[in-house]
């Protein structure tokens, strides 16, 4: 059988529906692999929803996938804390229809694209042990495991990790060539 993608987009900003349908992926994912619940998705849905009444398109982002003009994944940008925590990189998500054909992939590159276009040195995250393949994405990408501990945040107990990927600033005179680092 072969993998066929399905022809998908990837905007960038808010999607009349996004909020149901991020909290709704999460939801059904979580509540599916890991028995989380109603306080999960109604954490999500809450965050998110206050997350974008503040959305500052000069500090944050959000990207999401579609197909057919339906939210299928879904990757942000909190850029609220980048002075002293660094960006956080936040409700991660890829539907069935999309799950494991580089959609996820995708989504980051844009995220630490964006980070780099603003100067932020650091990228952080938390998620819980057992996500494997999303922990392999982030890996691979370059975030590191910085810190691990018992939680209870997501709803029920979980060992939380958190992931940084540090980087260098972007330049224009060095995307030129015109410019050279030194380490700091």
């Amino acid at each position: 059988m072969m993998n066929i993608v399905p022809e998908f987009r990837i905007e960038s900003g808010y999607i009349p529906g996004s909020i149901g349908r991020i909290s709704e992926l999460h939801g059904t994912y979580y509540h599916d692999h890991w028995g989380f619940g109603l306080y999960f998705e109604a954490k999500v849905a809450t965050e998110l929803s206050e997350f974008l009444q503040r959305y500052d398109k000069n500090s944050d982002g959000i990207w999401i996938a579609t197909v057919n003009g339906r939210v299928e994944g879904s990757v942000i940008i909190d850029g609220i804390h980048t002075e002293n925590e660094g960006a956080h990189l936040r409700w991660l998500i890829i539907s069935d229809v999309l799950r494991g054909k580089g959609v996820g992939r995708k989504l980051i590159n844009r995220a630490i694209d964006f980070c780099k276009s603003k100067g932020y040195k650091t990228i952080y995250l938390w998620t819980f042990e057992g996500l494997d393949a999303a922990r392999h994405l982030y890996e691979e990408v370059g975030f590191k495991l910085i810190k691990q501990q018992s939680g209870v945040h997501w709803g029920a107990e979980v060992t939380e990790q958190y992931f940084e990927l540090q980087q260098r600033a972007h330049s224009p005179q060095l995307a030129a060539g015109n410019l050279q680092l030194r380490n700091e």
